[in-house]
């Protein structure tokens, strides 16, 4: 099959809808983009990097808050997907709102998978997210009921004290020094970055670690990316 004319293989790996994309001509420093939810999402940045000889790959979650299951399967899938392609540079999960919570967690637990990660107006904080609810509304369970779901829990009080958020895996991307490349609006209402992203920014800018920022001013949660994808792209190959 063709994905925005780049061929591409769709397979079902671990009862899980899969897909990688090769590139025409393979560059010498190869990654694997990892794009760890809403396949087909503002795939600018992706397309970009097909062009430039990198493969793109895609596995379908069973939800979209991060779970054990989904993250570990990630791993699985990224280490096939190498070794079947004779992939020799590491993997860049890609994550957008979020997807911004697999980036983080599958960074934190698989660092030796890792080159960096791209993500864009990402879900840091499990409490300021796009659950469904507005500015002023009264925040219950039942706006809560898809993550808390997801997570198999049963109320908001279980929520704020789970410990496995990405806000709670920052340490492990400052000890393994995980490069970030961060895109996001300064107006985003749905993901607020000083309740999301800043947390990223100011531990890296504190321990004085990789980070390529990029704040888009006036903009909301979409469009992700930038209009110029080529800068994400040189952030990305220059941790390879």
């Amino acid at each position: 099959m063709q994905w925005n004319g780049f061929n591409a293989d769709e397979f079902i790996f671990e009862n899980h809808e899969a897909i990688i994309v090769e590139p025409e001509k393979v560059a010498d420093k190869c990654a694997l983009i990892l794009k760890t939810e809403y396949w087909n999402a503002f795939p600018e940045t992706e397309i970009k990097l097909i062009e430039k000889g990198h493969f793109l790959c895609y596995i379908k979650n069973d939800n979209r808050w991060g779970t054990d299951a989904d993250i570990d399967r990630k791993a699985r899938f990224v280490k096939f997907c190498k070794e079947k392609y004779n992939i020799n540079c590491g993997c860049v999960p890609v994550g957008m709102s979020c997807g911004g919570i697999f980036a983080v967690k599958f960074a934190a637990k698989y660092p030796q998978l890792v080159s960096s990660i791209y993500i864009d107006a990402p879900v840091i904080n499990y409490m300021s997210c796009p659950c469904g609810f507005g500015i002023g509304e009264r925040i219950d369970d039942e706006n809560f009921s898809e993550i808390l779901g997801a997570l198999n829990m049963h109320s908001i009080s279980q929520l704020i004290c789970y410990r496995e958020t990405p806000q709670d895996k920052i340490p492990e991307l400052l000890k393994h020094k995980i490069p970030v490349i961060m895109v996001a609006g300064d107006s985003d209402t749905v993901v607020p970055y000083t309740e999301n992203g800043k947390l990223i920014e100011e531990a890296y800018k504190e321990n004085s670690l990789p980070l390529d920022l990029f704040i888009k001013p006036g903009c909301n949660h979409h469009p992700h990316g930038l209009n110029e994808p080529s800068l994400v792209v040189e952030c990305i190959e220059k941790y390879l």
